[in-house]
């Protein structure tokens, strides 16, 4: 109580303001500091991605046409560049093939790849392809664009109503839709079936 009266108020003031300042000075400084090193590592994980990637989308629509025809278009939930490989890495993508008859095929996959230069595509993971009458389910799956054919080289499987086949590989021309079907094929059929 003694010290507390023999003080000067004003000195007692600027005592506990600098005080203050001190401790806001020492929170803003560490707080620079944890968001600084922060900034360092995401700026180093962007220079790692932006080195393999040249441009990254957040959503991608891109239609292949062939003598003004449409023959598919694709959407994708991301997609980035590889300009070296001119590829499109995709995410979460689906795919229409259009028939001349004008019926269409939709894909649906986890991942893929767009090849810039031949509009080739690859898929992998959870591969749907589904039309009026067929479901197709594989692990990977590929499109090459100039012959206009789905293949896969893994197992597959092919549903209907009334069938269900397997194989080790397929091959849909999407020209003539003929399949060919290749390595322990199987199939179950019911009483209903169309040929």
């Amino acid at each position: 109580m003694f010290f507390l009266k023999n003080q000067n108020p004003r000195k007692l003031k600027f005592f506990l303001i600098s005080i203050i300042i001190i401790i806001l000075l020492g929170i803003i400084i560490a707080v620079f500091s944890t968001y600084r090193n922060i900034l360092d590592e995401t700026a180093g994980l962007e220079s790692v991605i932006q080195s393999a990637a040249k441009m990254s989308l957040g959503k991608l629509h891109h239609t292949a046409t062939r003598d003004g025809v449409i023959e598919w278009s694709l959407d994708a939930s991301s997609a980035r560049l590889l300009d070296e490989k001119k590829q499109l890495i995709l995410d979460d993508l689906s795919v229409v093939f259009y028939m001349k008859d004008g019926k269409k095929a939709y894909l649906t996959a986890e991942k893929g790849f767009l090849h810039t230069e031949s509009n080739d595509i690859e898929v992998a993971g959870n591969v749907v392809v589904k039309n009026d009458n067929y479901v197709l389910k594989t692990e990977k799956l590929n499109y090459e664009h100039t012959r206009r054919i789905l293949f896969s080289n893994v197992f597959v499987e092919i549903s209907s109503d009334s069938e269900k086949l397997t194989a080790d590989s397929i091959s849909f021309d999407l020209n003539t839709k003929k399949t060919m079907l290749e390595g322990n094929v199987k199939g179950i059929f019911s009483e209903n079936i169309k040929l």
